[in-house]
């Protein structure tokens, strides 16, 4: 089955290049804002984010008159990213240098909490620790302890607003005293759930370092492409794997948690026969605790075990931590571990059983495979997911589950491409009387497109949520069940509805502190970045001159023409219809339909208002109203809208008669 997504980069390894004090361009960027009492950092794996936290940590306690800086990771096996490193060989001013007592995440030691306490009356600087140890600190502690100290919270998504959330208990508690600072860093800060990381008024006072994941790729050296697919399997995973898991390719496979339906609920048992897929297995390796396979061809590959989690465990991930070569591993097979923080930058396949609601998961563990190295130009994220079967009681269940699937694997395209900006079109002439050209402007790193009616930013906070947030809300926006469902069906949804109806009640839903003007610029920014990424997008001469036309999704427009009407005709999402159509069988995209159609969405006021401009067109072109006994879905709607306007009206006639 082909990849839902395909990328190809660029090479310009612009990501990778060094500056004077041995900072890479994202280190850069976040080294520029180090002055932020509390600045929040997005940048994807492999970007450099523990390094950038070292340059900002150092300058912070040698500059800015900060006592400690603490650094706190959700798993042990992070910890090694934030060992002592000899920065000033590079040309930075000071050497990160952790105590080996004080960096908690070492095996060892169950008096975590006390270690905390004592390097707090300490003299020493810098301590790394676990979520979890840095949790029941606090609740030890207070937050007084804290004040005037730097807080480092990695994989910041960890933390939320709800109130049974202690992590994020713990940064509003730091926050509301005011005397902490605070550096937040997570390749996302989108969390995939109900609850949002922080409430508004707290995230408002971050100031932001954004590093997309297009700028990282696009500016390695040797990575060229990556690809993203989505595989379908009937039966049990651990036969249809066979097809899937290539034992020449350096791979981390995700296998799925017990108490998902993917699962065989004997973790042991799946490992096993992953190992018998893979070849044969001579025995383990005492330094290492790897796995000895030999595979069919004889060669010999090392195979890492991190689902058992007996006595061998600890000795695998020591061994893990201390990979230097291509040939140090092949294969990982994990359960819950090494998807976040994990560097192993020879990996070239990321294999996951079981969907993954969350785009945040997805992009960690895509993260695995997307660091550069020598040699390796391809790499591949593959998601194996059980077909829905129709015979199955939870077949809306599965359908939805898939859907959410699919969801992250579009998203992520929205993440890898290029961002375009956007401006409103200036109908002025220059001085001689010809057409002023803004319409689509080249200026290396970006492209600007100028659209007619385009409401630019009024606002520092839409500005902000435009210039920073757009690919955590377009998340929001297309992991909503409603857009999801309208994405999937495209003959019975309007565009319009989806864009200014569905699209705006998840933007006020996410930043419900925003007036209804800064909601129609996002909702704008957000729909044009949608349309601009589809593969449609063209731009090209009619032949007779220079007059530019642009084709989007079949239409052949001239951009002078280009309104933001136009675009709003345009479902942005249409293309994950287009792709499932070509990726998956006639029977379960039937299954899917059917689902869709037994939890379709009630009609409301938003929607039959968008879809009245609809109606007259139609009813002026054919010479009759919409039919709600047409075979045409979407002129069925039209015409459950129009009955609807009319019930509503007679209501409002008879209630003023009353």
């Amino acid at each position: 089955m082909a990849d839902f997504v395909k990328v190809t980069y660029a090479q310009t390894g612009a990501s990778q290049s060094i500056d004077k004090l041995g900072m890479r361009a994202m280190q850069t960027r976040a080294f520029g804002e180090r002055n932020s009492q509390f600045l929040l950092v997005k940048a994807p794996p492999a970007s450099g984010k523990s390094r950038a936290l070292m340059f900002i940590a150092l300058d912070k306690i040698l500059n800015q008159g900060i006592k400690k800086a603490i650094v706190a990771v959700p798993e042990r096996s992070i910890g090694s990213a934030f060992r002592s490193t000899a920065l000033t060989e590079g040309g930075f001013f000071a050497d990160w240098t952790v105590d080996p007592k004080w960096n908690l995440t070492d095996a060892g030691g169950a008096q975590k909490t006390k270690a905390f306490a004592d390097f707090m009356g300490s003299a020493d600087r810098i301590m790394v620790c676990t979520h979890a140890t840095l949790r029941f600190a606090y609740e030890q502690l207070g937050t007084q302890a804290f004040d005037d100290c730097l807080l480092a919270i990695d994989e910041f998504h960890h933390a939320s607003s709800d109130e049974n959330s202690r992590l994020g208990e713990l940064v509003r508690g730091l926050m509301d005293r005011g005397r902490v600072h605070l550096v937040a860093m997570t390749g996302s800060f989108f969390r995939g759930d109900a609850a949002p990381v922080l409430r508004p008024e707290d995230e408002a006072r971050f100031n932001r370092v954004t590093y997309t994941y297009y700028e990282q790729l696009n500016g390695y050296k040797d990575l060229k492409t990556l690809g993203i697919g989505y595989h379908f399997y009937r039966g049990r995973y651990v036969e249809a794997i066979n097809e899937i898991l290539d034992p020449t390719l350096k791979t981390i496979l995700h296998i799925p948690s017990v108490r998902s339906t993917e699962s065989t609920t004997d973790k042991y048992n799946e490992v096993d026969r992953i190992l018998d897929h893979l070849g044969t297995v001579l025995g383990k390796d005492p330094k290492t605790g790897f796995y000895r396979v030999q595979r069919v061809d004889g060669a010999v590959i090392k195979v890492a075990d991190l689902v058992d989690d007996g006595p061998d465990r600890e000795t695998v991930m020591t061994a893990l931590r201390d990979i230097k070569g291509r040939d140090d591993v092949d294969i990982i097979i994990a359960l819950g571990m090494a998807k976040e923080g994990f560097d192993w930058i020879w990996c070239e396949h990321a294999l996951t059983v079981g969907y993954r609601g969350s785009l945040t998961e997805v992009i960690q563990i895509i993260g695995r495979a997307t660091r550069d190295a020598p040699g390796k130009s391809h790499a591949q994220f593959t998601n194996l997911i059980a077909e829905p079967d129709a015979t199955e009681d939870r077949v809306v269940d599965a359908v939805n589950n898939m859907l959410k699937a699919i969801a992250c694997s579009l998203l992520m395209e929205q993440v890898l491409a290029p961002n375009f900006k956007f401006k409103t079109k200036s109908d002025a002439d220059e001085l001689d009387g010809t057409r002023r050209e803004s319409s689509i402007e080249y200026t290396g790193e970006d492209t600007v497109i100028a659209i007619k009616g385009f409401a630019e930013p009024s606002t520092a906070r839409s500005r902000q949520i435009i210039e920073t947030d757009i690919a955590d809300l377009t998340a929001a926006i297309f992991q909503d069940e409603t857009v999801l469902r309208a994405s999937m069906s495209p003959d019975d949804y309007a565009p319009e509805v989806v864009s200014q109806v569905f699209i705006p009640k998840v933007i006020a839903k996410k930043y419900p502190d925003l007036t209804e003007d800064e909601i129609e610029e996002i909702r704008q920014a957000v729909v044009a970045g949608g349309a601009f990424k589809s593969p449609q997008i063209s731009v090209e001469k009619d032949g007779r001159g220079d007059t530019k036309f642009l084709r989007m999704a079949e239409k052949l427009v001239n951009i002078d023409e280009l309104t933001i009407d136009l675009i709003d005709s345009i479902n942005p999402f249409q293309r994950a219809y287009e792709i499932m159509s070509k990726s998956v069988t006639a029977d379960v995209l039937r299954t899917i339909h059917g689902a869709i159609a037994m939890t379709k969405v009630a009609m409301s006021e938003e929607e039959a208002v968008a879809l009245y401009p609809r109606i007259k067109a139609f009813n002026a072109e054919r010479g009759h109203e919409p039919s709600l006994t047409s075979p045409n879905p979407l002129e069925r709607r039209m015409a459950e809208a129009l009955a609807w306007l009319r019930e509503a009206k007679r209501k409002k006639m008879s209630s003023r008669e009353a």
